[in-house]
């Protein structure tokens, strides 16, 4: 008997950037020289959003989730003695990812490269940023026009290189339920297969579909997510046979990457996660018919903080060790004809079209961004009420909560930390470049990138220009900005009491009295400083604040410290509430800080929430606010009677 041919390993990554470019390339050739097989390059909030390093919103976010990017410089910086016609590199950009993926193609052509030989991925899906994670820049309907342009022009010119991950991942770290995921993730995908249509022949189509790539999320429910993958890949295949006439089978294979759940990593016992990672990479790679193409797994501490260069190693081993120690890739797939999981693929794909008629008739995925938002939103409220009511038990969280100090938080606390010195240093190099660059070129550059724009061009060979003469970042999202204009998304926060929560009597009775002694609503402002767009946690603080009979005050993500200060004073707010998941907090809380004090508003308690090392919190107290939470402080009813009684006359008057 023959023996069957052992499967090829999977893309083997770690997300990876931090502080400056010359410090994220000493990582990645170290990560590459431990086994790694391709890059994930993680970039810093101001490069998302389409900011230089010295804009006011920037302030605090240089190179704290990722690295900084202003520049062709720093894009060289980035990849020294990387050959980029020998690597396979992802890029997480949607908002500027015609712009990082023009400094990639000018760095390839720097080193010497053929461009159509260059392997990868930009991310490039702007709807998950209106509904998740916040980075957009423009519209939805500019937006995917620009991302139209990355697909048309590769396809053309780098035609190995996958010009969008249709990325479901961040929307079930918003809360998504399977069926949800599975929907709105093959709406985008749609939208964007019908802005690409009308721009290739017909005969070209089937090939342009078949570059179209997907970045999925794999949670804690095994089974669950291993059959959502599955739904993934029969949904697909139909989507392009029936809608789009795509008949040749290798152009509609589901081609999808992977990083598995951030959403269930925890505070708490913070060693249990390693198990968590495990099992949820097991989904999505013991099915070999929907096995992951390219995997990256969060390390163990990233409820914490930055991991250090030694815990994204931990995890990139346990990839190698199921990749290349156990048998796993000498078999075929280990779940063909289980009734069990048919049943539930079925049961996912049911669920998946009827959400996906129901987008439809919305005019689809761009038409339905607030209906998405706000169902993200709720079913988010569903999941935390299901952990604090003990329905779902989450290990060291709301059971088995005792336990034995982890010998790994020892030292440095466990996470890596970014010099503050960093954001002076970019913005001085940044500085520089501009200094000695061709200001007339610079000026040409945006010229025709603006008129490109506006006639509705292809901005890719505009942008790659651009980026040879040494535009900036920030310059060219300026240029989109007054073409098409600035979007505000979606909070998914209604103004009035869903009534959905149970166990809160108690809390709306309080919030009576309190606003009683006030003289009218309690108002609780929540605020969203710097360009964090994790707005999940903010915006379950404002929904349970809202059904506890609080008048609030959110509006949404992208907020200075002086507009957020300004929204206190013109509201009277009897509580300011903070979201910083970033890292920033610091700054950007000492700056709202002196603000508030300088505008009258120092006995207004400020509190404070976000992933905040210990030392850090303490900090944040000195500097005068009343309360800092982690995610370690999941029971929202708990923060709803701290809100209750920093608002309460009497209570500060007895103090």
């Amino acid at each position: 008997m023959s023996q069957m041919q052992k499967d090829r390993p999977w893309l083997i990554r770690t997300y990876a950037g931090h502080s400056t470019a010359k410090a994220s390339n000493a990582l990645y050739r170290s990560n590459l020289a431990k086994g790694q097989t391709g890059l994930s390059v993680a970039f810093d909030l101001p490069t998302q959003t389409g900011y230089d390093s010295d804009h006011v919103l920037a302030r605090g976010e240089v190179g704290k989730v990722g690295v900084p990017i202003s520049h062709l410089g720093d894009m060289r910086a980035l990849f020294d003695d990387i050959p980029l016609d020998q690597m396979n590199t992802s890029m997480t950009i949607n908002a500027t990812a015609p712009w990082l993926l023009a400094l990639y193609i000018a760095v390839a052509e720097e080193q010497g490269a053929d461009i159509a030989a260059l392997q990868g991925t930009v991310q490039n899906d702007l709807i998950k940023e209106y509904l998740s994670r916040g980075t957009y820049i423009c519209p939805p309907k500019p937006s995917l026009r620009m991302i139209g342009d990355v697909a048309e022009y590769c396809y053309t010119n780098v035609p190995k290189w996958n010009p969008m991950n249709v990325c479901s991942y961040h929307l079930q770290e918003a809360g998504a339920t399977p069926e949800q995921e599975l929907a709105f993730a093959l709406a985008t995908a749609i939208a964007v297969l019908d802005e690409l249509k009308p721009r290739v022949p017909a005969a070209d189509f089937p090939a342009l579909a078949g570059r179209i790539s997907f970045f999925v999320n794999a949670g804690i429910r095994f089974v669950t997510e291993m059959c959502k993958m599955r739904a993934f890949v029969d949904l697909w295949d139909k989507i392009l046979q029936d809608r789009y006439g795509v008949e040749d089978p290798k152009f509609r294979r589901f081609r999808y990457g992977v990083q598995v759940n951030s959403l269930g990593l925890t505070e708490q016992q913070p060693e249990n996660n390693v198990y968590r990672i495990l099992i949820e990479m097991l989904a999505v790679t013991l099915s070999k018919k929907a096995r992951a193409r390219a995997v990256q797994l969060p390390a163990w501490n990233e409820a914490l903080g930055l991991p250090r260069p030694w815990d994204q190693q931990w995890s990139m081993r346990m990839q190698q060790i199921l990749a290349y120690e156990t048998d796993l890739l000498e078999f075929d797939d280990l779940f063909e004809g289980n009734p069990a999981v048919d049943a539930k693929v079925e049961a996912l794909k049911d669920g998946a079209r009827h959400e996906l008629a129901n987008l439809g008739s919305m005019g689809g995925a761009i038409g339905s961004i607030e209906y998405m938002k706000s169902r993200l939103v709720d079913s988010n409220a569903e999941r935390l009420n299901r952990i604090e009511k003990n329905e779902t038990v989450v290990v060291g969280v709301n059971k088995w909560t005792q336990g034995e100090p982890s010998p790994l938080m020892t030292g440095d606390g466990g996470i890596m930390v970014v010099d503050p010195a960093v954001e002076a240093e970019q913005i001085a190099r940044l500085n520089e470049w501009r200094s000695d660059r061709d200001a007339e070129a610079v000026k040409a550059a945006l010229a025709e990138l603006r008129e490109a724009a506006n006639k509705g061009e292809n901005v890719m060979p505009a942008s790659i220009k651009a980026a040879k003469v040494g535009v900036t970042t920030g310059e060219w999202a300026a240029q989109m900005r007054q073409i098409h204009g600035e979007y505000r998304g979606p909070t998914g926060v209604s103004a009035s009491p869903s009534n959905k929560t149970e166990g809160l009597d108690d809390i709306r009775d309080a919030v009576n009295t309190v606003s009683d002694r006030l003289g009218r609503r309690l108002k609780f402002l929540v605020g969203k400083p710097g360009l964090d767009g994790h707005s999940n946690g903010a915006e379950q603080i404002a929904f349970r604040a809202r059904d506890c009979g609080m008048d609030i005050g959110y509006e949404g993500i992208r907020l200075t410290p002086e507009e957020i200060v300004n929204a206190a004073l013109e509201d009277k707010a009897h509580v300011v509430g903070l979201s910083i998941l970033s890292g920033s907090h610091l700054p950007l809380v000492e700056d709202l800080m002196e603000r508030m004090r300088a505008a009258g508003l120092g006995d207004v308690p400020v509190i404070v929430g976000g992933i905040i090392p210990d030392d850090d919190a303490r900090r944040l107290l000195e500097m005068g606010v009343a309360r800092v939470y982690t995610p370690k402080d999941f029971e929202l009813n708990t923060i709803m009677m701290d809100i209750v009684t920093l608002a309460d006359p009497k209570a500060v008057a007895a103090e």
